[in-house]
């Protein structure tokens, strides 16, 4: 009986999402001391970010349709050669 409340106990999830101990207690000092300001990314991060979503839409805009079978190809090969 013992082993299966071990068990029980072992699996069973956490209620806090957070995983490092010391990151748990950075967030609660910054409750405390009231610093707790989300960080916003900044302008050149935002235009990486709206550069990197159309990116590949993009290029394959771009694309004749031989080299898109092509790239395709070499991504399915390589997905099976796993």
């Amino acid at each position: 009986m013992t082993s299966t409340l071990c068990y029980v106990f072992v699996m069973t999830t956490k209620t806090n999402p957070r995983k490092d101990l010391n990151e748990l207690a950075f967030s609660i000092m910054q409750q405390t001391t009231g610093e707790n300001e989300s960080v916003k990314p900044t302008k050149a991060q935002e235009a990486g970010r709206d550069g990197g979503l159309k990116g590949g839409k993009a290029r394959a805009a771009k694309l004749m349709p031989e080299q898109r079978a092509e790239i395709a190809r070499l991504a399915a090969q390589t997905r099976w050669k796993k």
